[in-house]
C-alpha cells in the first residue's frame, strides 16, 4: 500500500469518527432539552405570617442537609401563601426543603435547647423528631411536571 493510499484510509476513517461524534452529541442534547423541561411546582399555604420570605431548595441525596441545593429559591409570602416553580429539572430522586425566615437573615434560627425558632417543611410533609431524613422526603421525578403541597 502506497503512502497517498494510507493517508486516504486515515483522512476517510477520521471524517467518519467525527461526523459519528457530531451525530450523537446532537442526539444527546435534544434528549436533555426533552427531559430537562420538567417543572416542579411547590405551594405552601399555611405560612402563619407575611414577615420575611419563605425559602425553598431543590435537593439530592448529596446536597440534602449539606447547605445550598441543586436549585434555590425565595418567595414573598402573600396572605400567607407562596408557589415556587423550580424548571428544567432532570428525571432522578429529589426531596424539598422549605424555611420561613421571618428575619430575613438567610438561614434558620434556633432556641437555646437547639429548637427551630423558624417554621419549615419538606417534600413528603414527614412528622418526625430529630433531623430531616432524605428517605422521608424523597419523591421521583420522571417524565411529567409535578406539584406539590408543603405544610409548615
Amino acid at each position: 500500500m502506497n503512502t497517498s493510499t494510507t493517508n486516504n484510509s486515515i483522512t476517510i476513517k477520521m471524517s467518519l469518527l467525527g461526523l459519528a461524534f457530531a451525530f450523537f452529541s446532537i442526539l444527546g442534547f435534544s434528549q436533555s432539552n426533552e427531559t430537562g423541561s420538567i417543572s416542579i411546582v411547590v405551594t405552601i399555604d399555611n405560612v402563619k405570617n407575611n414577615a420575611g420570605k419563605v425559602l425553598v431548595s431543590l435537593h439530592s441525596k448529596d446536597t440534602f442537609m449539606k447547605g445550598k441545593g441543586l436549585q434555590n429559591a425565595e418567595s414573598k409570602i402573600v396572605d400567607g401563601k407562596v408557589t415556587v416553580t423550580f424548571k428544567d429539572v432532570v428525571p432522578g430522586e429529589y426531596a424539598i426543603m422549605t424555611l420561613h425566615d421571618e428575619n430575613e437573615n438567610n438561614r434558620m434560627d434556633f432556641e437555646d435547647n437547639g429548637m427551630p425558632k423558624e417554621s419549615y417543611g419538606m417534600s413528603n410533609n414527614p412528622m418526625s423528631y430529630g433531623p430531616p431524613q432524605f428517605t422521608d422526603a424523597k419523591f421521583e421525578v420522571a417524565t411529567e411536571d409535578l406539584n406539590l403541597k408543603i405544610r409548615f
